[in-house]
């Protein structure tokens, strides 16, 4: 999961710049409100995701103890 939560940022400037690469519209108009749209529900599951390893990351982890060893 730490992993994972390392490779968020890198991935979301991958998204964010996405849609650097897409065709122009065949109007001579921009085409704002699809690049709108798709960069602000980027940004929502970006939040998303960070919360979700975040609260995965900050909930106590718990062993089993039941063997023969003693904990240090």
């Amino acid at each position: 999961m730490a992993d994972a939560a390392r490779l968020l940022p890198l991935l979301g400037v991958f998204l964010v710049l996405l849609p650097i690469l897409w065709r122009p519209a065949e109007s001579a108009e921009a085409d704002t409100a699809v690049g709108g749209v798709y960069l602000f529900t980027v940004w929502i599951v970006l939040i998303v995701a960070a919360l979700f390893l975040s609260r995965l990351l900050s909930a106590p982890h718990t062993q089993d103890t039941s063997g023969d060893e003693e904990p240090r």
